[in-house]
């Protein structure tokens, strides 16, 4: 793999951290504001939230293996 391709698997990386976060942002201001009454908007935003840290996960586990790999 080359320095580019290494390069663009460590931006899909950053980016899926940063996607990660803003959906862990919004359940915690869930968690902070709005509970109990917002109850029902805990399983769809903790699920964004358990999806986008898996994609974050994938993305940093083969960026790592690149490198290891280089």
């Amino acid at each position: 793999m080359n320095g580019d391709e290494l390069k663009e698997l460590e931006k899909e990386v950053r980016k899926r951290k940063r996607i990660a976060s803003e959906w862990a942002s919004q359940l915690h201001d869930l968690v902070e504001d709005k509970l109990p009454a917002a109850y029902d908007e805990l399983p769809g935003i903790a699920q964004s939230t358990y999806e986008a840290c898996v994609a974050w996960a994938e993305a940093n586990k083969a960026w790592q293996s690149a490198q290891s790999g280089q």
